[in-house]
């Protein structure tokens, strides 16, 4: 089992940028991607941006290049840094690993609004 910390989240004013830290904890060793999905009110699901162990990253649409994962192996960290925020970004923002099985944090609330 694995399991995470989430930090970082909050109000935020458009244009403005945020950093979400996700740290892991428990059977890590084989986890070969982490990142970060989330979910508008009302909306699926969807990715944001995943890191693999092998440097690849996936990453949805509306990225557009203001967010990047970045990650810190040695202390099992994962974090999003999100720039140029707008008001649709707003959403709960999930922490993800995976090895064999997804592992889903409990997901942290980003809200941008002036």
């Amino acid at each position: 089992q694995v399991q995470f910390v989430e930090s970082g989240g909050g109000l935020v004013q458009p244009g403005r940028s945020l950093r979400l830290s996700c740290a892991a904890s428990g059977n890590t060793f084989s986890i070969d991607r982490m990142g970060w999905y989330r979910q508008v009110l009302g909306k699926s699901r969807e990715l944001v941006r995943v890191m693999f162990s092998n440097g690849r990253t996936d990453y949805g649409d509306f990225v557009k290049g203001r967010f990047t994962v970045s990650r810190d192996n040695a202390k099992n960290t994962v974090y999003l840094q999100m720039n140029s925020l707008e008001p649709e970004d707003t959403a709960v923002y999930y922490c993800y690993a995976a090895d064999t099985r997804p592992y889903w944090g409990q997901g942290t609330q980003v809200t941008v609004s002036s």
